[in-house]
């Protein structure tokens, strides 16, 4: 079974899922004026509907390392929750290309591979990068 397709093309706008997937939409704020980083995010079905929403505080980091923890955090949620179908926005260009490209697996990066452990599990994951303008539930 393939656990994990990439869109190689960047949405801008919203795209209509299969029936059965969720939606994940991140997103990751770093603040110049203290040493706190907010992740914040939200969860649609199929047909757009909202399910739930998240957001975390974590300590300051590069947004790269960030976003990766938040995409951990969120497959958990994902599969604690049931859903076997997922698809997983993000607007960094960079990671969402390091996920795609199968570097996940020798990243010298924690987090980013737990990623690719999440992604071997038995369910179907999909990442699109997306425009950060694309992520107004998120923003």
């Amino acid at each position: 079974m393939v656990h994990l397709a990439c869109s190689s093309k960047t949405e801008q706008r919203w795209q209509r899922l299969d029936s059965g997937w969720v939606k994940i939409k991140l997103d990751g704020f770093v603040s110049k004026n203290n040493t706190k980083a907010a992740i914040g995010g939200a969860v649609q079905n199929s047909d757009g509907e909202w399910l739930t929403g998240f957001n975390m505080v974590t300590g300051m980091d590069e947004i790269f390392r960030i976003e990766a923890q938040v995409i951990i955090e969120r497959m958990k949620l994902a599969w604690l929750k049931g859903y076997k179908q997922v698809e997983i926005n993000c607007d960094n260009v960079m990671l969402t290309n390091t996920i795609c490209n199968g570097f996940t697996s020798i990243s010298n990066i924690a987090k980013v591979r737990l990623i690719h452990e999440w992604c071997n599990k038995d369910w179907k994951v999909k990442f699109r990068h997306i425009l950060r303008g694309s992520n107004k539930v998120v923003d």
